[in-house]
């Protein structure tokens, strides 16, 4: 209430409070529509450097072609709506103000039906009409401002910490209540545009069983489960999840007669979309990384995880207490890789250097000296020179893991002709499902060996012991 209240008294010195088009509350905003177009236009080339579009024009243009029709039935529908297809294996899908929205292919795969694949877009569509980053950005700058004045007006800049503590606090994420008024709100486009509003509890029940398959797979390692992931978290099936079938409920009063669901057309139009990593950003098998663009391949010990993306590459411990980070720079041939590196540090000062020799290749190594020592190094390959930096957190020296980043370093070498196939990516395929044809039969030839089946299920709505009926498509890997 106290909270509620200073916002509300702030708001009058400020831009403002306004009428929420999609839901006819008064909102505290600090940001025109005009503002907001501006804005969303600019993030969204940000975006588009970090995460790439997945280069199918086919499957892009009906992306965009559903997405417009699910826009055009809600409350802002003369926004220039740009829905995109983004090249990344994370199960995740997310909006800029404006208008900008974009899906990950990772989560594309798991959907099985043009409706499901409409829900997430008008969910998406549903936080854009709703304003809500808008929301969070005004209270978050709100509660800055509110932080400074205090700091100012009682001489102590500890409270003024404190309330930017408690703004954070307040509008980190989206939260659940918009996620659900983003279901809602989604769920209402979904019927208005002729699709079945059920696709919204469909999706859900897919991000539940991610999160299930989560779960186990961190108790099987011994681990704490990792919170978040899209959506956020349901403690509850999505069938018994009271507040969410109440945010659907409207929805269904306007679906008419003949809701479409469009499972068949969906799934042919994913036959070949690439699955986990891509050619372009390499390929993770087990302890080894494969790139067959740049042709190299890397090792990592036994047990390391591997974070992918599109401009580093990193290899951490399961309890990720040490790491080492790869990345590409164009190489300056007129130094030499010993002097380009100490170029690239700066002043601070190298130690323990040696030359690299990997065959024909050659590079430099040494430690960079500071409260907290890392291993650096790069390697020149033509005109490029990959860069690597490892570190330990915590209280451990550098001297616990560093035997192994040089081993991580020097295993880098061209690939093998052996090894090419390797460097390709693994694809969607569809089959039809024959009388008592079990996915487990199906999972052996499956690429992903150590949870091909388990991969299966989510990947075709099975998860976690369903069957397919037979005649009908699958989604198979290989």
């Amino acid at each position: 209430m106290i909270r509620a209240l200073m916002l509300c008294l702030f708001c009058s010195g400020l831009a403002g409070c306004a009428v929420n088009p999609a839901t006819g509350r008064t909102d505290f905003v600090m940001m025109s529509e005009r503002q907001e177009l501006d804005l969303g236009a600019r993030y969204n080339q940000e975006i588009l450097k970090q995460y790439p579009r997945y280069e199918d024009a086919k499957l892009q243009a009906y992306i965009q072609r559903v997405g417009e029709r699910v826009a055009r039935s809600s409350h802002r529908n003369q926004l220039n709506y740009v829905f995109t297809l983004v090249d990344s294996p994370d199960v995740n899908a997310f909006a800029l103000p404006g208008g900008y929205i974009y899906i990950h292919r990772g989560l594309l795969a798991y959907l099985n039906s043009e409706a499901e694949l409409a829900a997430v877009l008008g969910h998406e569509v549903g936080h854009v009409t709703a304003r809500h980053s808008v929301r969070q950005q005004s209270q978050s700058t709100a509660w800055g401002l509110l932080g400074q004045a205090a700091a100012i007006g009682t001489g102590v800049g500890a409270v003024g910490d404190l309330t930017n503590v408690m703004g954070n606090a307040f509008v980190r994420g989206y939260g659940r209540d918009m996620e659900l008024e983003a279901d809602g709100l989604g769920a209402q486009y979904l019927a208005r545009s002729g699709y079945d509003p059920q696709a919204m509890i469909e999706v859900v029940k897919v991000l539940k069983s991610q999160e299930d398959f989560a779960r186990e797979q961190a108790a099987r390692r011994g681990e704490a489960p990792t919170a978040g992931g899209y959506h956020g978290l349901f403690d509850t099936h999505p069938d018994n999840d009271r507040r969410l079938q109440e945010v659907i409920g409207p929805a269904r009063a306007l679906a008419g007669g003949n809701q479409e669901v469009g499972r068949d057309n969906f799934l042919q139009m994913l036959d070949g979309l690439v699955f986990g990593d891509s050619a372009a950003s390499g390929i993770r098998r087990g302890r080894n990384f494969y790139h067959g663009e740049l042709d190299f391949t890397l090792s990592y010990p036994q047990g390391w995880q591997l974070v992918n993306r599109p401009d580093v590459l990193i290899g951490h411990t399961p309890d990720e207490q040490a790491f080492i980070a790869m990345t590409l720079e164009a190489a300056d041939k007129q130094l030499s890789p010993a002097e380009f590196l100490r170029r690239r540090v700066g002043n601070q000062r190298l130690v323990a250097g040696e030359e690299l020799r990997l065959g024909a290749l050659q590079g430099y190594t040494a430690v960079l000296q500071g409260q907290s020592a890392r291993r650096v190094a790069v390697i020149y390959r033509g005109d490029s020179a990959y860069l690597f930096v490892a570190a330990v957190k915590g209280r451990a020296s550098l001297e616990t893991e560093d035997q192994r980043f040089l081993e991580v370093i020097r295993s880098y070498r061209p690939l093998k002709p052996a090894e090419r196939k390797l460097a390709e990516p693994v694809r969607l395929h569809l089959v039809r499902a024959k009388a008592g044809q079990s996915l487990a039969a199906l999972a052996k030839d499956s690429p992903l060996p150590a949870d091909g089946e388990a991969q299966l299920r989510l990947l075709n709505g099975l998860y976690p012991s369903g069957e397919p009926r037979p005649g009908e498509w699958l989604k198979t890997l290989r």
